[in-house]
């Protein structure tokens, strides 16, 4: 079984891509499945919206649910986590006294979700601190839970976090929220395709995924799992032609969510091809390749800069994505201009609790000398 290459992608050849975390990177032979469907659509647009689709989404949450450890009426397709979680949490009718417990290192768009929802329902929104660096499983879940109260209401958790890019032992923490009648919602949108994952291992209640990054499904393709019991009270945010349906399929979760009006269906469909891309090479190869130069890079850019790793170099908490620091006196919104202007590398350089960060990813379209390029590149520029 082959590695796929840089080739394999749509990727401008002049650009350094460091930046697979943020968007994806769609391959070609995905992209034109993609397209595919979309010309098959307008051939007869009535006919395969209203008779074919439904058909094909349902195989496609079949496909989707095998491949996360899921059955296929507790998956959903959304566009992005963002409103997946903006649907559950504005279904939950936070009270007055209820806690909502996260910690500091939540995406920046679910913060100000909940802190908006939170302040509007008189609820109060708890970020347990993780500090950096991080050290044991333990020690992570043991912070987090010493935020649980007994109003405690909604465990929130970043499965991998986004700025600082570290993979966070939330299994435990899951169980204990179970035990404790907590309603537990994980955030995954860098798991699917990137580390390996079992939502009926994780037993959460809750958990979204993007399939646009790791997995290099088109943009604009994510999905949503509940449990049954949960599913039961999540209203969409788009009441449609799915609630009281006059053609019911069996799962009001999938009636009620998945037809939200007219909109493009390919990039769900496309997971198909996305999957059968990915099982068409040897991703296990990837990955280890992947998460090697993800170290490499890590530790000659902290040879550079004198400062150390967030984490331990162990696959228990990095993946194919770190984020490394960089000194207190970069202005990372001038660097970042500078390394695209001046070398052709996209890169992201988050900012968490004021400590600048370089946050690079590794997977079938880079190599070491993409590394050796950032690397350069910043020796000089730093």
């Amino acid at each position: 079984m082959s590695v796929p290459t840089r080739a394999d992608f749509l990727l401008d050849p002049d650009l350094v891509f460091l930046n697979h975390g943020s968007f994806g990177a769609v391959p070609r032979v995905v992209q034109e499945a993609y397209e595919g469907l979309q010309r098959e659509m307008e051939r007869n647009p009535a006919a395969w919206l209203q008779r074919k689709a439904p058909e094909l989404m349902a195989a496609a949450r079949t496909r989707l649910a095998a491949f996360v450890g899921a059955q296929a009426d507790d998956v959903v397709f959304f566009p992005n986590p963002t409103t997946a979680v903006n649907m559950v949490a504005r279904n939950l009718r936070l009270q007055p006294g209820d806690e909502v417990v996260t910690t500091d290192h939540e995406y920046g768009a679910m913060h100000r979700t909940w802190k908006k929802l939170c302040a509007e329902a008189g609820a109060s929104y708890l970020r347990a601190p993780i500090p950096l660096p991080v050290t044991t499983a333990d020690d992570f879940v043991e912070r987090v839970w010493a935020a649980v109260t007994p109003r405690t209401k909604v465990l929130f958790l970043d499965h991998l976090t986004s700025a600082t890019a570290l993979v966070f032992p939330v299994a435990e923490l899951c169980r204990r929220a179970r035990a404790a009648g907590i309603l537990s919602i994980v955030d995954g949108a860098h798991v699917p395709g990137h580390i390996p994952l079992d939502l009926a291992a994780l037993d959460c209640d809750v958990y979204t995924g993007a399939l646009h990054k790791w997995l290099c499904a088109p943009k604009g393709c994510s999905f949503l799992y509940a449990t049954k019991a949960v599913q039961q009270w999540l209203d969409p945010l788009v009441v449609s032609w799915g609630w009281e349906s006059d053609d019911p399929s069996g799962s009001p979760f999938v009636d009620y969510h998945e037809w939200q009006g007219t909109r493009d269906l390919s990039p769900f469909l496309a997971v198909d091809a996305a999957l059968g891309f990915r099982e068409a090479h040897d991703w296990a190869a990837v990955y280890a390749a992947s998460h090697r130069l993800t170290l490499l890079t890590r530790t000659r850019v902290n040879a550079l800069t004198g400062l150390e790793s967030i984490s331990p170099d162990s696959s228990e908490w990095i993946g194919q994505l770190a984020s490394i620091r960089l000194p207190g006196t970069v202005d990372p919104v001038a660097l970042k201009g500078r390394l695209f202007d001046e070398y052709r590398i996209e890169v992201p350089l988050p900012v968490w609790q004021g400590q600048p960060f370089v946050r690079v990813s590794f997977t079938a379209h880079t190599t070491q000398a993409d590394s050796d390029a950032l690397v350069e590149a910043l020796t000089k520029l730093l």
